[in-house]
């Protein structure tokens, strides 16, 4: 069950992440119940797996909107896990940045430049997205592991493969 006002209230400055299923999207907290994110045309609240169809959107307008417009009735939570790498901005910074580029319209790409880069860049002042990385090393892994997979096919035809030949032709 996502969290409601009385469970969890974010604070000014704070990164909230939205659960869609299969992404996440993310805004910042500008205070008194709004929050400022970077919203391609398909990025509703229960959108799901058709949200993932910002993929083939090359803007994406920054919007700022309740809270609990954005949240929907998706599972949510604060997620400020790069303050153990980055020193967050000070709030007023954060928010009057936030505040200065509503109705923009923005390049948009989903592994430079999505929601979660827009965020981090306002907190931060550095653009990053662990969604991104993490997609990244999960296509890396299932890389090495196909190559690896087909060097011991390939290791295996060769030590075995090969002496079979040698009895067909002996006989």
């Amino acid at each position: 069950m996502a969290p409601t006002l009385y469970d969890e209230k974010p604070e000014v400055g704070d990164l909230v992440e939205i659960f869609r299923g299969t992404y996440q999207h993310w805004a910042v907290y500008i205070g008194d119940g709004y929050v400022v994110h970077l919203a391609p045309p398909s990025e509703v609240p229960g959108a799901g797996a058709s949200s993932m169809m910002s993929v083939l959107y090359e803007k994406a307008i920054v919007k700022r909107e309740e809270l609990w417009d954005v949240v929907g009735t998706d599972h949510w939570q604060i997620n400020n896990s790069l303050d153990k790498k980055y020193e967050p901005r000070p709030v007023h910074v954060i928010v009057r940045e936030a505040r200065s580029l509503v109705g923009e319209e923005l390049p948009y790409c989903v592994f430079r430049g999505n929601c979660e880069h827009f965020v981090t860049e306002l907190r931060y002042g550095k653009a990053e997205s662990r969604q991104v990385r993490k997609a990244g090393e999960v296509v890396v892994a299932a890389g090495v592991a196909t190559v690896v997979g087909l060097g011991l096919v390939a290791l295996a035809g060769a030590l075995f493969g090969g002496g079979s030949k040698e009895k067909s032709s002996k006989q």
